[in-house]
């Protein structure tokens, strides 16, 4: 399982470099994005297998089979940690199962590059993966999110991120959030500031890129009930 740039392609790892190189296959979430990274690296001449979320049950038998019978299989998701909100968690299960070594070559991940360049606190923190689409269960997951004592971390669509902004802002105003944008790559971005600052700062613009947001959590708990802290941290 191989973590791969999250944008920048010089974050992939020597270890990662020489494990695609040694791989009988590789398992690709798109071949055609994968390629791009292999070509970078000058690793050619690779067998590559689709490995997605539609066809992950299917193709985990193939593949344990063939990392029975001894050879190196690499698992590439487009970009971070596969498994991390991208395919893998059938096939590390699937490994399990039948008794085949799962080796993990770390790598970029777009939830602790966010958690650090967000400035919000890292002791503890929840990521939700992807933000649910419908407005009644967004609305559900962003109070949680407030109810919260750690920070929480999510990937949103840029297409949806002004309405969940404004979402925040309408329930607490005054929490402080970040989106990071487009993380690692040449146009990334920060915008730090209270829910109500940030949704002024994205309206009525066009938000392009990969996004992920960070709500603050409310610090710490006092007999029982979640207190609302927005002081500085204190570790």
């Amino acid at each position: 399982m191989i973590g791969s740039p999250i944008g920048n392609l010089g974050d992939i790892t020597i270890r990662a470099v020489e494990t695609l190189k040694a791989a009988d296959v590789i398992a690709c979430e798109d071949t055609r994005h994968s390629l791009r990274l292999l070509s970078h690296l000058d690793i050619r001449d690779k067998e590559l297998m689709s490995l997605h979320e539609h066809n992950e049950v299917n193709r985990a038998s193939d593949l344990v089979g063939r990392a029975s019978a001894g050879q190196l299989i690499a698992i590439l998701s487009d970009a971070g940690t596969p498994s991390i909100s991208d395919p893998g968690y059938r096939l590390v299960n699937a490994c399990i199962d039948a008794g085949v070594r799962v080796e993990v070559i770390p790598g970029p991940s777009a939830v602790i590059t966010g958690l650090v360049g967000s400035g919000l606190p890292t002791d503890s923190f929840y990521f939700g993966g992807f933000l649910p689409v419908k407005s009644g269960r967004k609305s559900r997951e962003l109070a949680a999110a407030l109810e919260r004592v750690e920070t929480s971390v999510f990937f949103e669509s840029p297409h949806r991120l002004l309405k969940t902004l404004a979402a925040i802002s309408d329930l607490e105003p005054g929490r402080s959030v970040c989106v990071a944008r487009e993380l690692t790559k040449r146009f990334e971005s920060y915008h730090r500031g209270t829910a109500a600052e940030v949704a002024r700062e994205f309206d009525g613009k066009t938000v392009k890129g990969e996004i992920t947001l960070l709500i603050r959590g409310t610090g710490k708990k006092k007999a029982g009930r979640v207190r609302d802290l927005n002081a500085p941290h204190k570790n």
